[in-house]
């Protein structure tokens, strides 16, 4: 069995994308992204600020600006290492300009651009799937709110020092941040982007503060206060990480503390959280928010970028189908052993698959046992049991918006 590819290739001349080249580009962005997402125009001033024009990026056709997106370089943690990628933002199509293939045109316009910055994937938050899987992304995790009621949280540890957060310790947020995401699929290698997002999430301002012990910091959290009715208030936390039990109960009484007034505390993350571990009760529900899609730009740099179990072994045939990029088209063999693998031409294409599909067996979204099941990929036993052991691991996950 083939994969018929699902990738409509309607070509545009060159020079058509590309990012605005004056005030008057930046004029029609502005419009497309206020009637693309019914912002207000307090709310599409503000994203104007927030967004570097270098990272937008324009289609446009008959001489007019016809869609827009940003194009964020960051990374994923995937088995330890942090791999390139290339996200992609605020896609949107002007009115006069829809039912033409004009967001097919700007995707794989994106998609060859991200290609030729060396980044082996691209992953971004749908607001439709149908568009995204007919250039190649497809699911490859999950984004889950957490939300716990606050009176639950009994919690009264004050052993650690709690403090905010000053400009000094930068730094040390963003190595802490980088210890913990490591370990979890899917997470972002933030740049300047998300740790804006953390710090300043659309216009509410997060508070921060720094769990410290007799080692250094041992965790830290970022909390938006949001008022309700009746006095009441929720707590968002747009980030909180926990190196050790103790910061964990620290963090857990310092929200408790607030349970006079707040009634819910919610983040976002995975389904694995740990600290739903020290709950004495089932006080908390996690719910699916969203999926995020990835795209494989680059299969053979995409497996070699990776981190990979330690102490394990094993190789891999495979036989992409990819209607984009006839580089990734054909046959690879993967070789894994001690963390590492090196990715060559050729092989007995024991595990066939369209390239769209390559996504979820990647981040460890889906089993290559689940993809046979549902016909997205063709392979014998031992070469899915193969697949099943190389890339098994945690759920991928995101907390971060982009």
């Amino acid at each position: 069995m083939r994969h018929r590819g699902t990738e409509m290739c309607v070509e545009t001349q060159p020079g058509d994308f590309g990012p605005p080249r004056d005030e008057r580009e930046m004029a029609a962005v502005a419009d497309i992204m206020m009637q693309s997402y019914a912002l207000s125009p307090a709310d599409i001033a503000a994203w104007v600020q927030r967004v570097s024009r270098p990272d937008l990026r324009l289609l446009r056709e008959g001489g007019e600006v016809a869609a827009t997106l940003v194009f964020i370089r960051m990374g994923q943690w995937y088995g330890g290492r942090s791999v390139p990628v290339i996200g992609v933002g605020g896609v949107g199509v002007s009115p006069v300009h829809r039912g033409r293939g004009t967001a097919t045109r700007l995707m794989q316009h994106l998609l060859r651009e991200a290609r030729a910055t060396g980044a082996p994937l691209s992953v971004l938050y749908p607001a439709t799937q149908p568009l995204y899987r007919r250039v190649g992304y497809e699911h490859a995790g999950t984004r889950q709110e957490i939300r716990i009621q606050v009176p639950s949280l009994n919690f009264s540890e004050r052993t650690l020092s709690l403090r905010a957060i000053e400009e000094k310790d930068t730094q040390a947020i963003v190595l802490s941040y980088q210890r913990h995401a490591r370990h979890r699929p899917g997470w972002l290698d933030r740049g300047d982007f998300s740790w804006g997002r953390v710090r300043n999430m659309r216009g509410e301002v997060a508070h921060g503060y720094l769990v410290e012990g007799s080692a250094g910091v041992e965790g830290y959290l970022y909390v938006i206060r949001r008022q309700l009715k009746d006095f009441n208030q929720e707590l968002f936390l747009t980030d909180v990480v926990a190196h050790t039990p103790a910061a964990a109960r620290r963090i857990l009484s310092f929200l408790g503390d607030h349970r006079s007034l707040a009634t819910d505390v919610f983040w976002y993350g995975g389904v694995d959280d740990p600290l739903l571990l020290l709950l004495r009760e089932q006080t908390y529900a996690v719910k699916q928010a969203t999926h995020w899609m990835v795209r494989v730009l680059d299969v053979a740099s995409a497996l070699e970028a990776r981190g990979w179990p330690e102490g394990l072994s094993g190789t891999l045939h495979l036989d992409v189908e990819d209607d984009l990029f006839p580089e990734n088209q054909g046959r690879f063999v993967l070789e894994v052993s001690d963390g590492q693998a090196r990715v060559r031409r050729g092989g007995d294409g024991g595990l066939r698959l369209h390239v769209r599909y390559l996504a979820p067996l990647y981040t460890g979204h889906l089993s290559a046992a689940s993809l046979r099941a549902m016909g997205a990929l063709e392979g014998d036993d031992a070469s899915v049991r193969a697949a099943g052991s190389l890339f098994a691991g945690a759920p991928p996950s995101l907390r971060d918006m982009f």
